[in-house]
């Protein structure tokens, strides 16, 4: 029985794979295919994330984000402490999300 996925995947899935006695079909893909595919799957953990229906299912989907976020900085050529240090100088300048606030409109002057 074949399956088609075309998608990415974690660097051991094909041992495993491979493992379970069937044939994985992979290849390397190129910088700018790389970074298609990261952004494909950033939306596919996210449904996953969203479709989660326990707190232990969640942290497992936002441990497979995070792993991706770390993908997509590696890429970019950035370290994980710079976008944490990004994020920390926006937070003091914006705020964070603590409060929960939802800007339902702004009505002008």
């Amino acid at each position: 029985m074949e399956q088609i996925y075309n998608k990415l995947v974690r660097d051991n899935i094909p041992n495993i794979i491979e493992a379970n006695g069937e044939v994985p079909i992979y290849r390397k893909l190129s910088d700018e295919e790389y970074w298609n595919y990261l952004l494909l799957k950033d939306t596919e953990e996210l449904e996953e994330v969203r479709s989660a229906t326990s707190i232990e299912e969640r942290k497992k989907e936002l441990a497979d984000k995070l792993e991706l976020l770390i993908a997509m900085v590696e890429y970019n050529g950035f370290t994980l402490q710079e976008i944490i240090d990004e994020a920390n100088m926006k937070r003091q300048k914006n705020g964070g999300f603590k409060k929960r606030l939802l800007l339902e409109k702004v009505i002008g002057k």
